[in-house]
């Protein structure tokens, strides 16, 4: 690795600190963004004649309900039903889906939420992760004596700090736990 000069490496070291500051304020602009967007989507209310295809679908339906109708008002007169007591059929568009009900509103509203915090909070964890590494790195090419870089390359990581759950782990705690409580239950029983 090139050695960089001290007044290289404050520079530096000021500029990925600022970059980690702007990604973090520019992942909560993002956060925003995507909830706005959301918030945009569930709202729409698409009408029947916004697209061909429906606005065909829709004509074809008040076709089929306008010959079922004249069916109806045809069987009501022969069996002597007055058109004002007369059944009928109605037909409409539904404008939204579930997004029309105010509980599922909510509820989609309180899922998007979730999601877009949980990518927020992976963003940042890998803002600071890649802040931490340019840091690193430049600071290392600082270093001259054998003992300081001894150490930082002994800086534990992640995946030494929390290791891998296996199914024989988990399987050895719930196994410990079923002892402790059938212990407990033969305390109890004396």
């Amino acid at each position: 690795m090139a050695t960089m000069t001290k007044g290289e490496r404050d520079d530096l070291l000021r500029l990925v600190k600022k970059r980690e500051a702007v990604l973090k304020k520019a992942a909560e602009q993002r956060s925003a963004q995507l909830l706005a967007d959301f918030e945009a989507q569930s709202a729409t209310i698409y009408s029947f004649d916004d697209d061909a295809v429906w606005k065909t679908a829709f004509a074809q339906a008040q076709e089929a309900l306008a010959a079922a109708q004249a069916e109806i008002e045809k069987r009501c007169r022969a069996l002597g039903i007055p058109p004002e007591f007369a059944p009928g059929i109605n037909m409409f568009w539904h404008g939204r889906g579930q997004n029309a009900v105010k509980e599922r509103q909510a509820e989609l509203r309180r899922a998007a939420k979730a999601k877009i915090e949980s990518i927020e909070r992976a963003a940042l964890t890998k803002i600071e992760h890649m802040s931490l590494e340019a840091q690193t790195n430049i600071l290392a090419s600082g270093l001259d004596s054998d003992a300081a870089k001894q150490f930082l390359a002994n800086m534990p990581d992640i995946s030494t700090l929390m290791p891998e759950v296996s199914a024989a782990d988990v399987q050895a705690i719930v196994d410990h736990k079923r002892s402790l409580r059938a212990r407990n239950e033969m305390h109890l029983v004396e």
